[in-house]
């Protein structure tokens, strides 16, 4: 199948039955460019607050799909589109988005005291899903699936036995097979000639497709060995980031003014163990340069303690970065959160500040940088934080928040990631192996800032 064939808008191919569920109205508490100053006493408000929302209908995710790739999905098992809260990049349009799922709907269920992971519609492909803000809804005005170079779905399925969780059916009692093709696509920016840039969590690795979503190029650290990808694979990232942790590979992306990338990996790297990744306070930023294809900088990122973003949790390993936002020509807004909670910190990229190819980047320096208690008092040059916002304290703020969007010099867009309305456990399902939806919806929620953001 040709990319010309695949790319099919959704106004296009899907039904018109499904349209019309698109259609139905969400729940609107404002407007998003709304400048009001006052509050619900008539005094004037200061703080940051919610000015709109608008929340995803309905869309069965086999209609989606198929609509997209006809074929690749037989039973959606009643679970709806969801997952696009990855991320959220400004499209043309006022009020419109791009915005990218991830691998598609997965979970975790105990067998015999070990988790395992269910992919129960391993025929889903991650797809770009641009999207409108209107009148408390979003309507999908656009999607496309992500492809190889044949034309053929990614899928959201790990690549590599042994490296990545060990994938299984809905129910968590058959393997499903590895793909070397798999992506679970986290951060989306859209360059200035349509093609889009996006991040993985698997290798973890920096994704360039096409205006079409065709895979043009993925970038993986050095020694990573992913043979078998229908794209090209290129080793150009530093090969420690091979010490990701599960399933917390790259998560945040920005495009810069200048062209340069900036990714984030969402958790420490567990180096030199487990042990010392799940106690880290120190996360790692790398910028890329599209014209160079390589990383020319990395930076050491220190989070805030967990009961500071998130009172009354105390276990570090639940810290991560989630999106990444260019607000100047080095400066950047960088999430940290957990699931409850989330801050929003300013930080600017310095030359001087950068680590690559330092002694951090040896896997034998000890002790390593995540084991450091105080990496600044060991001379290294950890990134200075200007907290802009602390979204765990407005009213109304959705749990979960993984993508940000600029929406004018004192707004800012937020998406949640809702898991497919999916949870963990055997409840998940019922006994038709039919979906127990979460109720967790997708919304994308507007909050106006006190002062403009950028210098």
């Amino acid at each position: 199948m040709s990319p010309r064939v695949v790319r099919r808008s959704v106004s296009v191919g899907l039904p018109l039955a499904l349209l019309a569920a698109i259609a139905v109205a969400g729940t609107a508490t404002g407007a998003p460019g709304s400048t009001d100053t006052a509050g619900s006493n008539g005094a004037p408000t200061t703080g940051p607050r919610i000015t709109g929302t608008a929340t995803l209908p309905d869309i069965p995710l086999g209609a989606f799909s198929n609509a997209l790739l006809p074929g690749t999905v037989a039973d959606d098992r009643g679970v709806d589109l969801g997952g696009i809260g990855s991320d959220l990049y400004p499209a043309t349009r006022e009020g419109e988005f791009w915005t990218v799922t991830d691998r598609g709907p997965n979970g975790q269920i105990t067998v015999d005291g070990k988790k395992r992971r269910t992919f129960p519609v391993p025929g889903f492909d991650p797809a770009i899903v641009k999207v409108r803000a209107s009148k408390g809804t979003l309507d999908v005005v656009d999607a496309l699936p992500i492809t190889t170079s044949s034309g053929d779905q990614v899928t959201g399925l790990p690549n590599q036995q042994a490296r990545d969780e060990a994938p299984y059916t809905y129910d968590a009692r058959t393997p499903l097979p590895y793909n070397p093709n798999g992506l679970d696509t986290e951060g989306i920016v859209r360059a200035a000639d349509g093609s889009f840039w996006l991040v993985d969590e698997y290798g973890p690795s920096l994704v360039h497709t096409s205006g079409t979503g065709r895979v043009l190029a993925r970038y993986v650290p050095e020694g990573l060995n992913l043979t078998g990808a229908d794209y090209p694979v290129i080793e150009a990232l530093p090969g420690i980031l091979r010490q990701r942790k599960v399933n917390r590979g790259f998560e945040g992306l920005a495009l810069l003014p200048g062209g340069d990338l900036v990714l984030a990996v969402q958790s420490p790297l567990s180096v030199p163990d487990t042990e010392a990744g799940e106690s880290s306070l120190t996360a790692r930023l790398l910028r890329f340069s599209p014209k160079k294809q390589a990383v020319t900088a990395e930076y050491a990122y220190r989070f805030d303690p967990v009961d500071v973003v998130d009172p009354g949790e105390n276990d570090p390993s639940e810290l991560k970065i989630s999106s990444v936002v260019a607000v100047g020509r080095d400066r950047v807004l960088i999430e940290e959160r957990t699931d409850r909670a989330a801050r929003l910190q300013a930080v600017e990229l310095r030359p001087g500040n950068s680590i690559l190819g330092s002694p951090w980047d040896d896997q034998a320096t000890s002790p390593s940088l995540e084991q450091l208690a105080d990496p600044a008092a060991s001379g290294v040059p950890v990134l200075r934080k200007e907290l802009v916002v602390d979204l765990g304290r407005i009213k109304g703020v959705p749990g979960k928040i993984e993508g940000i969007a600029l929406a004018g010099r004192r707004t800012l867009a937020l998406i949640n990631d809702n898991d497919f309305g999916m949870t963990d456990g055997t409840q998940a399902f019922d006994e038709q192996g039919r979906l127990v939806d979460s109720g967790v919806e997708s919304t994308i929620t507007y909050v106006r800032l006190p002062k403009p953001l950028g210098r």
